[in-house]
């Protein structure tokens, strides 16, 4: 049995030896991991959308995801797609044709320069088409034909090149009936035509019967001289961007604007001026926005706010002015915002004098507008101190009362001309029946231990 045992296991180690010699010889040469094919392939994966459902309505958000076309994975009962700020260069025939519930489709800030007759075809239940900010120069009324309900169509910021192709798309957009259709788009070719709203260039001018023979520009420079810029305030649409979702607003964040832009769109429902250089706002900049609901300006220059900056404002309801140079208000200012509920004063070098006493007052009446920021920075003796508290000292340093003096009751009269005055009863009912009718602090003839007066 015990030669038996030794046999077996020099059989055994006689058969592992090999391989060990094989794993010492695969030692000294490169070993090719497992999977080298599949390593040097880059497998784009397009990262996932996210979905969602709002007020009974379903988005499929697919923003800023580097994509360039349509993917077919995507649900097809959605109400709301968002494609924007993608890498989309042509639509071509049918790519929505599968989302028959669609509703809106946001398009902006692509690279779209081309698009096939039929690609929004199916869409007849689409409302809202947002094109904005891409590279389209050519398009015509047949692909708006498939889209019998469209209400609100954004074509701004493209090189729109006004010739006889874009003809049939100028005529239709000039339709009263489709007064929200391609609002503030300019044609970018010819130069005579250049700066031309689609909706106001005459279409004769567009596609004249006879057209003298159009030279392109050579080396860079135009046929003819640029028109000089006439307006003083910048163009929205060509500096700022817009969205729909998930609410109307318009994005003009450090664009070094330096007034107000003209143009503003009415149906914006929150404003975002931050962090430019504005200095001076004049009276009814923002009437044109009488929806608007939130408004930022915040970190620009603002020093100069006019009486009727804000007029039209009605459903306002947060307004945030902090990190200016605003000293006080104006008076009147804020009469206009019935519904503020939010004020952001912060960051500002507020002078506590006499004309800072409009802003704590008008606050004091409307006890449900929280705010924050009052801090006086001069003059020297209450800087640091909360604004409210400066206001109480001013009216606090009235003069004591005065010394009662013998012979005379609690209203300060003498005695013995008391019942001489008072006169006689017929009178004295007279007069009190006039008091009825007067307001408390006049018909109240206790002493005042402080005179109030009213600041207006």
């Amino acid at each position: 049995m015990r030669l038996l045992s030794v046999l077996l296991l020099l059989l055994l180690f006689w058969s592992v030896e090999p391989r060990k010699g094989d794993r010492r010889r695969d030692r000294g040469r490169s070993v090719r991991p497992r999977g080298k094919g599949r390593a040097n392939t880059v497998k784009r994966q397009t990262p996932d959308c996210k979905e969602y459902t709002e007020a009974g309505e379903k988005f499929l958000d697919c923003q800023d995801r580097q994509l360039t076309g349509v993917q077919q994975h995507w649900p097809d009962d959605i109400d709301h797609l968002l494609l924007g700020r993608n890498k989309i260069q042509v639509l071509r025939d049918n790519t929505f044709s599968r989302f028959k519930n669609l509703i809106s489709l946001d398009l902006q800030q692509n690279q779209i320069s081309r698009l096939e007759e039929g690609a929004f075809s199916g869409l007849t239940r689409l409302t809202i088409l947002l094109l904005q900010h891409n590279n389209i120069k050519i398009a015509s009324e047949e692909h708006l034909l498939p889209l019998p309900r469209l209400q609100h169509l954004r074509l701004y910021d493209n090189p729109w090149d006004c010739g006889c192709r874009l003809e049939s798309l100028v005529r239709t957009l000039q339709l009263p009936r489709n007064r929200n259709l391609g609002n503030y788009a300019k044609c970018s070719w010819p130069v005579n035509l250049r700066g031309q709203k689609l909706r106001t260039v005459r279409a004769e001018e567009v596609c004249p019967d006879v057209r003298p023979p159009i030279q392109r520009p050579q080396n860079g420079q135009d046929t003819l001289p640029r028109p000089t810029p006439t307006k003083k305030h910048p163009d929205v649409n060509a500096l700022c961007h817009t969205y729909m979702f998930p609410k109307p607003m318009l994005d003009c964040r450090g664009k070094e604007l330096k007034n107000i832009p003209s143009d503003l769109p009415s149906d914006i429902v929150k404003m975002d001026l931050s962090s430019n250089s504005i200095t001076h706002l004049r009276p009814k900049e923002f009437v044109a926005s009488r929806d608007l609901k939130l408004l930022n300006l915040s970190s620009n220059s603002l020093g100069q706010i006019a009486t009727a900056a804000f007029a039209g404002l009605l459903y306002l309801q947060e307004l945030d002015l902090s990190n200016n140079s605003l000293h006080y208000f104006p008076y009147g200012v804020l009469e206009d915002l019935y519904f503020l509920r939010k004020l952001n004063l912060g960051e500002n070098p507020w002078i506590c004098d006499y004309n800072i006493h409009y802003l704590i007052y008008w606050l004091k009446h409307h006890p449900g507008v929280s705010y924050s920021g009052l801090v006086c920075k001069q003059p020297q003796e209450f800087r640091g101190w909360l604004v409210e508290n400066y206001v109480k000292t001013y009216n606090g340093e009235c003069p004591k009362d005065k010394e009662r003096q013998p012979g005379r009751d609690d209203t300060g009269l003498d005695q013995n001309e008391t019942d001489a005055e008072m006169g006689t009863p017929q009178e004295l009912v007279a007069q009190v029946e006039e008091e009825v009718f007067l307001p408390r602090p006049l018909r109240d003839r206790r002493p005042k231990k402080y005179d109030v007066i009213r600041l207006s």
